[in-house]
């Protein structure tokens, strides 16, 4: 049986380091007091360091902060399209970023047969599956799939669905790209639990090669495990100010008590304890600390994700990729690992692999 592997990934971010300032304009839009000071209290807890965006922050003379683009101006925060606007100008730019990473050979880009891109941060056509055939150069007559408004989750879905592409026609080539722009989605709020989601998010990219050559992190299977009625606590809805997104304190809570619960269905009836290898979507430091207790996993089994976040934060679909691209820089031949995604159902997508 053909085995579809990702043979290599490449990643990218925007130049501008936001968190910091980000902190900073949020609180501003806070009640002071209370509200302010729990605020600032889980900004430190939060145990990211850094995010990335394409805005560029700029501090004003009274000390605030605003962005060099004027994008979010207390008062006037931007509509949808002109949101879209800015996904179309910066997209494309971050793609190629990730793309000329990746260092595709010629001969790699002749053989591509099906371009994947996800994104749920913003959409236009021709889209970003064009971008991508007409920077590399790769056949017209490439496959496009474009899968988006999945969440977190999209790029195992992505992988999925390059797994299944190579294993019937194994001399496919499948190049998946993840983008997300998070950073354009801010909203003008006063509500305490909708800011601090946004102190999770930050833009990003990665894109990754996918075929039956044995070199890399070999996919060995895909399980989608939906935690019931929880469907309500993960959102993202387009409205007149761009996409809004709840997502619900209950989470980590609901996260933890599913992997106790329904765990051993993740990882196929094995211990989880001898997964060598775990890829986990860094959705937040309560996120992480809900699956590594659910599983009774010890300290250092999600270092990976958890260096992730301290360093770009949650990119939504982009950020298990990354993740996934340090494992495989630390990988010893046959390591078994496990992946895994957390989006709107509630719902995991996981995947077991192995290096090969």
């Amino acid at each position: 049986m053909t085995i579809a592997h990702i043979n290599r990934i490449a990643t990218a971010v925007p130049q501008h380091d936001v968190h910091r300032p980000f902190v900073d304009f949020a609180e501003s839009m806070l009640a002071e007091g209370t509200v302010r000071k729990l605020f600032r209290r889980m900004a430190r807890l939060s145990a990211i360091e850094h995010r990335y965006s394409f805005l560029e922050p700029i501090a004003t003379e009274d000390g605030s902060w605003r962005d060099a683009e004027k994008f979010y101006v207390p008062g006037s925060f931007p509509g949808t399209a002109r949101r879209m606007q800015m996904f179309e100008r910066f997209a494309p730019q971050l793609a190629k970023c990730a793309l000329d990473k990746l260092a595709l050979t010629q001969e790699e880009r002749r053989g591509i047969t099906h371009v994947i891109v996800t994104s749920c941060t913003g959409l236009y056509a021709p889209g970003l599956d064009f971008e991508i055939v007409d920077h590399l150069q790769l056949n017209p007559s490439v496959e496009r799939t474009m899968i988006g408004f999945m969440g977190c989750y999209a790029a195992i879905n992505a992988l999925k669905s390059a797994h299944h592409i190579v294993r019937s026609e194994p001399e496919s080539k499948v190049l998946v790209l993840s983008l997300e722009l998070s950073s354009l989605h801010l909203q003008e709020t006063h509500d305490l639990e909708q800011m601090l989601s946004f102190l999770l998010f930050a833009d990003g990219c990665s894109a990754c090669l996918v075929s039956a050559q044995p070199a890399g992190l070999a996919m060995d299977s895909f399980l989608a495990l939906n935690i019931p009625k929880t469907g309500h606590l993960i959102t993202w809805r387009i409205r007149e100010l761009g996409f809004d997104m709840h997502l619900s304190g209950q989470v980590p809570g609901e996260l933890c008590r599913a992997m106790k619960e329904m765990g051993g269905r993740v990882t196929r009836g094995k211990d989880p304890l001898s997964v060598d290898l775990w890829a986990v979507h860094p959705g937040g430091r309560t996120i992480l600390d809900a699956v590594e207790k659910g599983f009774g996993l010890p300290a250092d089994a999600l270092s990976h994700s958890r260096q992730i976040l301290a360093r770009y934060g949650n990119m939504s679909s982009a950020t298990v990729m990354f993740v996934l691209k340090q494992v495989l820089q630390h990988a010893q031949q046959g390591q078994q690992g496990c992946a895994m995604s957390f989006g709107p159902g509630v719902t995991a997508e996981t995947m077991l692999f192995h290096a090969a």
